[in-house]
């Protein structure tokens, strides 16, 4: 097996190939992957197509593919914060953001399996950014729980919350905080921001955190769980206890 595709809701994607090692990332459901190698029967390295990022999971969450498939970038998405798709006459529910490869009139397929899916989906390819859209896609979000690794409405990182919004808007991000911070461009002046600017801050030097820009006053982010603060040109100001939770370190504009 060299490709292949996520075939369950969220795979826990791990640091070492056993289950109670960290688990660093999710795959949602339809996703595509390299298998780098293998370790025994049960446990593969991959690699995320859409994001490069790398760790162990199970070769029990994926359906092989061959390298043609497995490449042919999908353009549709799921819209609903978890939905009913059907696989060889057996639901599976997904969650936002779940990828539908060789999506079509309502069925597609994962690798050689069809599935069929009735429910809203977005068309990547045709989506335009906007400041509408941001605060569309990250309202219903608000309240999910803090999870490392996670990228689902039932747990999900800063980071992840992050990518699986600018998805939506037919931008693949990095994975990492740090490596979302080297993307697109520089914005200078706190006072020139904008809804769906991203904000980065840091732990002494290293950038540990991002959140998206609603206004110059608010972010929404995953700490703790998804929440909205207020924030300034010097960092995050949380809107529980009016204390200053994190230092900014910079604003980056993607779109």
């Amino acid at each position: 097996m060299k490709y292949a595709f996520v075939n369950v809701p969220a795979a826990p994607v791990r640091r070492k190939p056993m289950h109670r090692k960290e688990m660093i990332n999710q795959l949602l459901f339809g996703e595509a992957v390299q298998v780098l190698k293998t370790k025994g029967d049960l446990w593969v390295k991959i690699r995320g197509l859409h994001d490069g990022y790398e760790g162990w999971i199970t070769n029990t969450l994926i359906e092989e593919a061959d390298e043609l498939t497995a490449t042919t970038t999908s353009s549709f998405a799921t819209m609903g914060l978890l939905d009913a798709l059907t696989v060889e006459n057996k639901k599976i529910n997904i969650p936002v953001g779940s990828s539908l490869p060789f999506f079509t009139e309502g069925k597609g397929k994962l690798g050689k399996t069809e599935y069929a899916f009735a429910g809203k989906v977005c068309k990547r390819d045709e989506q335009l950014p906007s400041a509408e859209l941001v605060k569309e896609l990250t309202q219903p979000w608000l309240n999910a729980p803090y999870l490392w690794g996670g990228r689902t409405p039932l747990g999900v990182d800063c980071s992840g919350f992050m990518q699986v919004v600018f998805k939506f808007m037919g931008i693949d991000m990095p994975r990492d905080a740090w490596q979302q911070a080297q993307t697109g461009r520089p914005v200078k002046k706190f006072s020139e921001v904008r809804t769906g600017d991203l904000a980065f801050f840091s732990s002494k030097e290293d950038i540990t955190h991002v959140g998206i820009l609603l206004d110059s006053g608010e972010i929404i982010h995953a700490s703790g769980k998804v929440r909205i603060d207020a924030i300034d040109k010097k960092g995050i100001i949380s809107a529980e206890t009016g204390k200053r939770t994190l230092r900014l370190r910079a604003v980056r504009r993607v779109w």
